[in-house]
């Protein structure tokens, strides 16, 4: 497997991708923006096809369009907060209007069926050297950046009521994070398929937080669980000839109904405990539960 180039280039688009999902995916699902980060996945549909049917740089069809729709929810947003029934209408309209022009350019796309088929469920067998190097490059700009913004991010996350009041630049964090989401979506797009990029930026993310409350431990959890499930997912795409996404997700998915088993395993340990008097326990993965929940 390692002696194709095309199948190192896989593996490494496929780590720099994981590391970035996760760490954007992270904060998205604490802040509970996962419609907007659903939204700029279903986008990076319409940008991949545009350039497939215009005949330009797939790169520039993803990152041209996300970061774009990240400007527009940013602009929409008008003060909305995240999450709030305003933001996901708004943020509905951009994703039913984008939806409808990518099947508009995949309809007039003239070629074979294989090259859509790539952008909607992610394929491993195109990816090249200069296209690892573009993901390296926007995924570290990507990370410098949110390193920068992480804590003053984290402090909105939580209570942007409180945070605006101590003088943290709530807005301007906003904005700025929907941008990142855009280009981690682009990037993560790339390998999975603009359908299912939202579960690599989704379900690592939500299987750490169910795991461990503690963010800096959370946050290298989920970069972890990312990496595993892309990894694996690449290794089985090679040997079965399905697409690369369904494994990726399949395989996520799997470790987010462990995590979820295990957490109930706990609490009923912890329910037993307490009905026979031995009193909760202070460590272990009842405690973890605990500190989730």
């Amino acid at each position: 497997m390692w002696s194709y180039p095309f199948m190192v280039n896989a593996f490494r688009a496929g780590a720099i991708v994981a590391v970035v999902a996760g760490a954007v995916g992270w904060f998205m699902v604490l802040r509970q923006q996962t419609f907007a980060g659903h939204t700029l996945s279903v986008v990076a549909f319409p940008g991949a096809a545009l350039a497939t049917l215009a005949g330009f740089s797939l790169s520039l069809g993803y990152f041209g369009f996300c970061v774009a729709a990240a400007l527009v929810l940013a602009a929409m947003r008008r003060g909305r907060e995240p999450g709030g029934s305003e933001e996901s209408a708004a943020t509905g309209v951009v994703q039913a209007f984008l939806l409808a022009c990518g099947y508009l350019f995949m309809a007039l796309y003239k070629g074979l069926l294989e090259g859509p088929q790539a952008l909607l469920f992610g394929s491993f067998t195109g990816i090249t050297t200069g296209q690892v190097t573009t993901l390296a490059l926007a995924g570290l700009a990507v990370l410098l950046v949110l390193a920068a913004v992480g804590r003053p991010l984290l402090f909105a996350s939580v209570d942007p009521q409180v945070a605006a009041a101590r003088g943290v630049p709530v807005r301007g964090l906003s904005i700025a994070f929907l941008v990142l989401l855009g280009v981690a979506t682009a990037e993560a797009a790339q390998i999975t398929g603009a359908l299912l990029v939202f579960a690599l930026m989704v379900l690592p993310a939500a299987t750490a937080q169910v795991l461990t409350a503690r963010p800096g431990l959370s946050l290298l959890l989920t970069a972890v669980l990312g990496f595993t499930v892309t990894w694996a997912g690449l290794v089985a795409g090679f040997y079965w000839n399905y697409p690369l996404g369904f494994f990726v997700t399949s395989f996520a998915f799997g470790l987010f109904l462990l995590a979820h088993g295990a957490r109930f395993a706990a609490r009923a340990v912890e329910r037993h405990r307490a009905a026979s008097g031995a009193g909760p326990s202070s460590s272990g993965p009842a405690a973890l539960a605990g500190g989730a929940a």
